[in-house]
């Protein structure tokens, strides 16, 4: 195993390191942010691996046995050969690069695979008769249609000579000749079966190590051509568009909140993720749509199985076909390979289709069709494909409104509205934001390098006490925002006035007011819990903090959940 440290910066960054943990020779020791994109990585990652935004520290990793730059950044390379051993190895490494290497040794690895025994699996269960011999013209190898199809046991041609059993075949032909065979009209040694032969020799690297043949019909063979033609073009594809690939991060268990709303819409999302019937999310925007989609695929059986989003409202009405549903080669100017769409990429896993009221009334028929038939064609397609992908697809309050209008389709609604989970806006989950902003605060500090820990109780009360038209995501840019401007540990009032205070619909009672004294007891409650934590031994120091027993803690919380 080589041991890998590895410099990144952005999501390609990220994605270069995802890549690397899945080859087998490769162990990753040590990995070096150069921007913000530590946030990218999920728990398990940074438990798991070694994590820093010091480019020096990673280039002193002792068990670093070669460090690997992706950024492209030359003064991060000036950095890392200054700093690193002499042990160690310094390489540039892009996407680009990646990508390259993967396709240029495409047929090194098809070999590889050959040499190992691992293609014999596959030979095993084709139904076309196939005989393999060394280089000597031993038979090494004949699978079961060989039986069937010649009448030869498979005890009476293994380890025979095929120039004694078959001299004039064409596997005797291509080991003599030392090229492929192709098309060759003969009778099977030892039998009376009349078939065409394509013989291939297999050369590794200069040296003969034996040859194999396929009889078979020749319409088989060009089917045969079509399917392999089919399955590069996959490949080709899968690489193209990795950047289509989105990760699914959010786990239910991730999300944050114990208002009554938000668990009730916790609930409706587990339920769902048990399920394989489309999923219909609706709710404002930035009430966390998004991060519920990644968070019923990571607790549904397709958790494995990739998570494709297509964001409706950012794709031009034209390229929506396109884009969703694929192309064949050359029904669309400068489409010159088939071009895979969404649905094709996302194979037996999950789509995510956002905002789908922004798709046309043509392409809503046709997402229709799929749920109908379980199939779908690209443009310029004749023939169906299959599909086994689940679809959930997010909306705003008003898609049942919008069908009735004739705005959307009725039936698509009636469709995806079996199993819909409706998010709560902020504003109706306001005891919930003590915690969100905890939790961002968690997040925001090691994108910021800040060190902020708490939120006075007139800020909280600023914070509680809003409307959030923009949700989740205004309360994430407040807190960002505010965080960026505060110098010391604590986000005071005066941080975030500008940035929701002028916004505020009704005018918020400051802590320096007369504030009634229930209202002021519940804001104490919160702000201890949310310093300390809702676990027994937080509840414990809450009470101390507010010089209560634990007893009227909970009496009191009770008083309040009601």
């Amino acid at each position: 195993m080589l041991k890998t440290a590895l410099v990144v910066k952005g999501k390609s960054g990220i994605d270069i390191f995802r890549f690397l943990q899945q080859c087998g020779k490769i162990e990753i020791v040590g990995l070096a942010c150069a921007d913000e994109c530590l946030e990218l990585l999920s728990e398990d990652e940074r438990k798991k691996f070694f994590i820093t935004t010091d480019i020096e520290k990673i280039s002193a990793l002792p068990e670093a046995e070669i460090i690997f730059n992706t950024t492209g950044d030359a003064m991060i390379q000036q950095r890392l050969s200054e700093s690193a051993g002499s042990q160690v190895r310094l390489e540039e490494l892009t996407p680009r690069s990646i990508l390259s290497s993967i396709i240029d040794s495409r047929e090194q690895y098809m070999e590889t695979r050959l040499l190992k025994g691992e293609l014999l699996a596959i030979l095993n269960s084709v139904q076309d008769p196939i005989e393999v011999a060394d280089a000597k013209g031993v038979v090494k190898y004949v699978n079961p249609a060989f039986t069937r199809v010649t009448g030869i046991p498979e005890r009476e041609r293994v380890n025979k000579n095929i120039f004694d059993v078959s001299p004039q075949g064409a596997l005797a032909q291509s080991l003599i000749q030392q090229k492929p065979v192709t098309g060759y009209r003969t009778y099977v040694g030892g039998s009376d079966a009349d078939v065409v032969s394509n013989a291939s020799p297999i050369i590794v690297d200069g040296e003969l190590f034996g040859a194999v043949v396929v009889f078979q019909p020749v319409s088989d063979i060009l089917k045969l051509m079509d399917e392999l033609k089919h399955s590069n073009t996959i490949i080709e594809n899968l690489y193209a568009q990795l950047d289509q690939i989105s990760g699914s991060h959010w786990t239910f268990e991730g999300l944050t909140g114990q208002s009554k709303p938000f668990k009730a819409a916790v609930e409706a999302g587990r339920r769902a993720a048990r399920s394989d019937a489309p999923v219909l999310i609706s709710g404002e925007s930035g009430s966390g749509k998004s991060l519920f989609a990644q968070a019923i695929h990571n607790s549904s059986t397709r958790k494995n199985r990739p998570f494709i989003i297509f964001d409706c409202s950012a794709v031009p009405d034209s390229l929506q076909e396109l884009e969703l549903f694929g192309c064949e080669k050359g029904a669309m100017p400068g489409i010159v390979r088939t071009r895979l769409g969404r649905i094709e990429l996302a194979g037996e896993g999950i789509l995510f289709l956002k905002e789908i009221t922004s798709l046309t009334p043509y392409l809503q028929n046709k997402v229709l069709e799929l749920l109908e038939s379980g199939s779908f064609k690209r443009i310029g397609g004749d023939h169906p494909i299959a599909s086994q992908v689940r679809l959930i697809v997010s909306a705003g309050d008003n898609l049942r409104l919008a069908s009735l209008k004739g705005y959307f389709s009725e039936e698509l609604y009636r469709r995806l509205s079996q199993l819909e989970i409706a998010l709560p806006p902020l504003r109706k989950r306001l005891d919930d934001i003590p915690l969100l902003v905890e939790a961002l605060m968690a997040r925001l500090n090691r994108k910021l390098g800040k060190n902020v820990m708490e939120v006075s109780p007139r800020a909280l009360q600023e914070l509680s006490q809003y409307d959030w038209p923009g949700n989740i995501s205004e309360l994430r840019n407040a807190i960002e925002r505010a965080m960026v401007v505060t110098d010391g540990s604590v986000i005071e009032y005066h941080h975030l006035s500008p940035y929701i205070g002028r916004l505020s619909s009704r005018e918020a009672p400051a802590i320096d007011d007369i504030v009634p004294l229930d209202r002021m007891e519940e804001m104490m409650l919160k702000l201890a819990l949310t310093r300390y934590g809702d676990s027994l031994e937080g509840k414990k120091k809450a009470a101390q903090a507010l010089n209560i027993s634990l007893a009227t803690l909970y009496n009191k919380l009770k008083k309040y959940s009601s």
